[in-house]
């Protein structure tokens, strides 16, 4: 599992009272000088090169910050090469990655703070100022590799930004016109039809709204949730959504309260939300609210395979593309492989020991690494390749 920031590192800062810096990694030390300013120089040794002009250098090489003007990178860093994007704050020796050229997936975090409280959120709300990250996030596109295939913005909420969630993913779309935005909303502030067509307003030509829908029963989605009317807020933000053409996945975390009604649900969805463009079915990563609700959360795959496949079937019969995510081959029926997806993002990430000489382990998408604290008992390798269907 990588590790996305590190406070192991050894930086002295050449500016005094430096702020946050936002730089660009780039291991060459040949840069034209008018490109090195929001550049951060990473070595594996220093060897006398010319650091005039970088935002920041750094080796790999510990003995090398006691050089003026080197910095020293934790090792847990040193997969970070040219085109990475990172977050440094000087005062705290804190380094972090914002994007990864090689990432699987890469996801900006713009807030903490949410309108919802689900049982089973991985990243806990909290009511706190931290405007400062969808600023960090803005100066961050420009950096950004123009060929990013796929950029996510999730939080908290995102949309609780107001105008500068908006400028976002303004910012995205005139840096990056050929990436895909993914933002991960609970639609809720979407029952605001005019924010809905403000979004709709910037133009974007790839961007889609994952949204979470738990039940087809109003009091189940809002006890998920815990908040009264977030069924009703929720429905009307797809309706808007989609009224004014954006695009619109929905989400269902599988779990202990909302496995039963899954085949309602999607009945429920392809009567009355047959437009919408993705849904996904998911399995439940154990992190930060879960842990606490592990109890009334937990429930084993095998034990829903039937309502999974069901829904599955409901949702292929309206003709609306479903994805299953964070689910291994192994806890589904054979029948359902094919619409697995490898959806768990590479720095948290692994595989068990039962997975080393399964057949299917290059096209099953492994384990949170977090699973370790609760994970199923049924977890075998697969002997006898079958390939997923198409």
């Amino acid at each position: 599992m990588l590790r996305l920031q590190s406070n192991k590192n050894i930086i002295v800062s050449t500016v005094e009272d430096s702020g946050v810096l936002i730089l660009k990694v780039s291991t060459s030390s040949d840069l034209p000088l008018v490109l090195r300013f929001n550049v951060a120089l990473i070595l594996e040794k220093y060897k006398g090169e010319s650091l005039d002009g970088f935002g920041l250098v750094f080796s790999k090489y510990k003995d090398d910050s006691n050089i003026a003007g080197v910095q020293y990178i934790d090792e847990r860093l040193h997969y970070l090469v040219d085109g990475d994007v990172i977050r440094v704050n000087p005062r705290k020796s804190l380094v972090r990655a914002i994007y990864r050229i090689n990432g699987s997936a890469n996801f900006l975090f713009v807030t903490e703070r949410c309108n919802s409280f689900c049982l089973m959120c991985s990243q806990p709300p909290r009511k706190v100022d931290d405007g400062y990250l969808i600023e960090e996030l803005i100066r961050a596109i420009p950096l950004i590799n123009k060929g990013a295939r796929e950029l996510g913005i999730t939080g908290g909420e995102p949309t609780l930004l107001g105008e500068r969630f908006f400028q976002l993913v303004r910012t995205i779309k005139n840096y990056l016109p050929s990436t895909a935005v993914h933002v991960l909303t609970n639609g809720r502030s979407f029952s605001n039809s005019e924010l809905a067509s403000q979004l709709a307003g910037i133009g974007h030509k790839d961007l889609m709204l994952g949204i979470p829908l738990y039940s087809d029963v109003s009091h189940i989605h809002d006890f998920v949730v815990q908040a009264d009317g977030a069924f009703d807020e929720t429905i009307r933000g797809i309706l808007n959504l989609k009224r004014h053409s954006q695009k619109v996945e929905i989400r269902v975390v599988i779990h202990k309260q909302t496995y039963s009604r899954l085949p309602q649900l999607a009945e429920f969805i392809g009567r009355n939300l047959q437009f919408v463009d993705h849904v996904a079915l998911m399995g439940l990563e154990i992190t930060g609210f879960t842990r606490a609700n592990l109890s009334e959360l937990w429930i084993d795959p095998p034990e829903y395979s039937d309502q999974l496949s069901r829904a599955v079937k409901t949702l292929k019969r309206f003709g609306i593309r479903t994805s299953i995510y964070n689910h291994q081959l192994c806890l589904l029926p054979e029948s359902l492989w094919r619409y697995s997806v490898k959806s768990i993002s590479d720095w948290k990430n692994k595989y068990y020991e039962a997975c080393s000489d399964c057949e299917m382990k290059n096209d099953c998408g492994g384990f949170f690494s977090s699973s370790d604290i609760k994970r199923s008992q049924n977890i075998k390798a697969i002997k006898t390749r079958s390939p997923k269907a198409s």
